[in-house]
């Protein structure tokens, strides 16, 4: 935390990601639901240099525009040039065709130069592309 009356202002860090899903077998709790498993495979590139791993879960149906999804992927690398991981908790919708992500900085995940990071990501899929912008805040920033 940052100490009273001490301002974290907050930075933005913007680039493009690739992102590999694979479909995973049901597990115990989800055998006899509608819902579906995938593992996640990220490339960060930009102010975000690196690779993370997840899971999401979704239901819904994709083709029709209706669905929702959770998930959680770790990232490890360099933001901004400082070395270190954290987390994304990803909760999102889609209804006709059109998104809303909410998609935030795991509180408590940041490790090494990024021990104590804040924020939100917004993804951005356009012409079959990813790219994001990360809000976010450090201590000592």
């Amino acid at each position: 935390m940052t100490p009273l009356g001490e301002m974290t202002m907050p930075r933005t860090a913007e680039g493009t990601f690739e992102v590999k899903t694979a479909p995973m077998p049901p597990d115990e709790a989800t055998a006899a639901t509608s819902i579906a498993r995938y593992s996640l495979d990220k490339f960060y590139r930009g102010d975000l240099e690196g690779a993370s791993a997840g899971e999401m879960m979704g239901v819904g149906n994709p083709a029709s525009g209706r669905a929702g999804y959770v998930a959680v992927e770790q990232f490890t690398g360099s933001l901004h040039g400082k070395a270190g991981s954290f987390a994304l908790q990803h909760s999102s919708t889609m209804f006709d065709g059109h998104f809303d992500m909410n998609i935030r900085v795991a509180p408590g995940s940041g490790t090494g130069d990024l021990e104590g990071i804040a924020g939100t990501l917004t993804i951005v899929i356009a012409g079959g592309k990813h790219s994001y912008s990360l809000e976010y805040t450090l201590p000592g920033d």
